[in-house]
């Protein structure tokens, strides 16, 4: 794990929102453009790099894997500070809808100062979750945790790095719960760290850039004190859960270059399902 990131964990949860903001302060002041939908950089508490260019990457693969379509009704699972919500405000028409929620407060309260205020057919609800690095103080765990939505709600069901900082007892629920609010048909999109036999060969070889030498049976972690974050899943693992849960893997998984394989799509790997009929 580089040394800024564990730096960063070392921080009590409490404050490292602090330190964000103190670190992009200079930048945020000096910030050119400041008419674009944008959150600050230092209120950013999702991934690392370009948000704005993530954000139309991540909607390019949509466009080139998926069937989304711009009257869709879609769920945003962990929808952070808008960084998928932003591109997908000029690619939804007025018949489109947009629902996002997520377990930071500050996330949820800037989406909808920003964005619902503006675009009515976008909501943001805040999943009060406990979460040691993003919402410590909780009221409830991922598994209590049911979705706001109705069953058979939604055409498109997306998740980028959200199953990377979740336990399998919390993916499992969650992933029955996305079977639940999914129409027949629909598709869910979701980014992992996937151990395969190429991906845990590579990581015997010291080639991958991450490094889940810490494993616990489904799961594997970069760093045994760090429990939510940076969280990896067996292949069969993830595939048998979304069976359980009527959900079909297309096949072939678009693996990322997080282990240095080839081909490469993005980052972290990309398993697209659609929800089959009982």
């Amino acid at each position: 794990m580089p040394l800024k990131r564990q730096l960063f964990y070392a921080l009590p949860a409490s404050i490292r929102p602090l330190v964000r903001r103190l670190y992009y302060l200079p930048y945020d002041l000096l910030k050119k453009d400041k008419h674009k939908l944008a959150p600050p950089k230092g209120a950013i508490f999702v991934g690392s790099g370009d948000f704005e260019e993530q954000g139309k990457r991540f909607l390019k693969h949509f466009k080139e894997w998926t069937d989304l379509a711009p009257n869709h009704t879609v769920l945003d699972v962990g929808s952070g500070i808008g960084r998928m919500a932003i591109p997908l405000i000029n690619f939804l028409n007025e018949k489109g809808t947009y629902h996002g929620f997520d377990i930071v407060p500050q996330g949820i309260d800037w989406c909808k100062k920003n964005i619902s205020a503006k675009h009515t057919n976008f909501h943001f609800h805040l999943a009060d979750i406990k979460n040691s690095l993003y919402n410590p103080n909780g009221k409830m765990s991922s598994t209590e945790f049911i979705f706001p939505y109705d069953d058979a709600t939604f055409d498109f069901v997306f998740l980028t790095s959200v199953f990377t900082h979740m336990q399998p007892t919390d993916v499992a629920h969650y992933l029955s719960e996305i079977s639940r609010v999914m129409k027949p048909n629909a598709q869910c999109f979701i980014t992992w760290f996937i151990l395969d036999e190429t991906s845990r060969s590579q990581l015997k070889k010291g080639l991958s850039e991450m490094d889940f030498s810490y494993e616990t049976g489904a799961y594997s972690l970069m760093n045994e004190k760090v429990a939510d974050a940076n969280i990896a899943f067996d292949h069969q693992w993830i595939i048998n859960e979304m069976e359980k849960n009527q959900l079909s893997v297309q096949e072939p998984i678009k693996f990322g270059w997080w282990s240095k394989r080839a081909p490469a799509y993005d980052f972290q790997d990309i398993v697209i399902a659609i929800k089959t009929e009982v």
